[in-house]
C-alpha cells in the first residue's frame, strides 16, 4: 500500500459513491491523504492494521445501529480498539435497546454496503434520518481516519476538518458520548 495526497487523478474503476466523497472533500478544501487497497478490502483486523500503519492513524469503528422498532437510526463513531457495549450506549442515549441495522437500511440511508460504513456516508442522508454519535475520544485525536464509502480505500484528514468543515456542511450536530467499553 502507498500513501497518496488528495483525490485520485484517474477515477477509472472507482464507484460513484467514492468519487462523490472525493468531490465533496475537494469542494470543502479538506486536505486529505489516501491509500488504496483494492485487492485487500478492510474487512479483517490484519488489513485494518496495515491500513493504519500506512495512514499513520487508526481507522475509527463505524457502527450503524437502530432501535428495536427500526424507526430511529444511529451512526456511532468510536476508536477502533475500544470494545462496543450496547448497554453502555443505550443507557447514555436513553434508548431501551439498540441493535445493528441491516444492510438494506445502510444502503437506503448512507448509500454504503456492510464493511464500508463511514461518516462520509451521511452526505447521502438527505432527510437527516440518521443521528451521528461520536465517542469523545475520537475528537481528542489530531487526525481522523475512515473509508470514502468504499472499504478498498482509506483516507485521513484533520479531526478539526471533520468538526469545522464536513459536519457543518452537512448540517449535522453530533451527539457526543463517553464510552468506557467495559460495562
Amino acid at each position: 500500500m502507498e500513501l497518496f495526497h488528495g483525490s485520485p487523478a484517474d477515477m477509472t474503476g472507482r464507484e460513484d459513491r467514492e468519487i462523490k466523497v472525493y468531490r465533496f472533500l475537494d469542494e470543502l478544501n479538506v486536505d486529505f491523504e489516501r491509500t488504496d487497497h483494492p485487492d485487500r478490502p478492510a474487512t479483517t483486523m490484519e488489513v485494518c492494521a496495515d491500513v493504519d500503519s500506512v495512514l499513520g492513524v487508526r481507522i475509527c469503528k463505524n457502527l450503524f445501529l437502530c432501535n428495536r422498532q427500526k424507526t430511529a437510526f444511529y451512526l456511532l463513531i468510536m476508536p477502533g480498539d475500544k470494545p462496543f457495549k450496547t448497554k453502555e450506549l443505550s443507557g447514555q442515549m436513553g434508548i431501551s435497546r439498540l441493535s445493528f441495522a441491516d444492510a438494506d437500511a445502510m444502503e437506503r440511508y448512507l448509500d454504503v454496503q456492510p464493511g464500508s460504513v463511514s461518516v462520509l456516508g451521511l452526505m447521502n442522508d438527505k432527510d437527516r434520518s440518521v443521528t451521528l454519535v461520536i465517542d469523545e475520544d475520537v475528537l481528542r485525536e489530531d487526525y481522523f481516519g475512515c473509508h470514502p464509502c468504499r472499504n478498498t480505500s482509506s483516507i485521513k484528514f484533520k479531526t478539526s476538518d471533520l468538526t469545522d468543515k464536513i459536519l457543518p456542511a452537512l448540517g449535522i450536530s453530533p451527539v457526543i458520548v463517553h464510552l468506557e467499553g467495559n460495562v
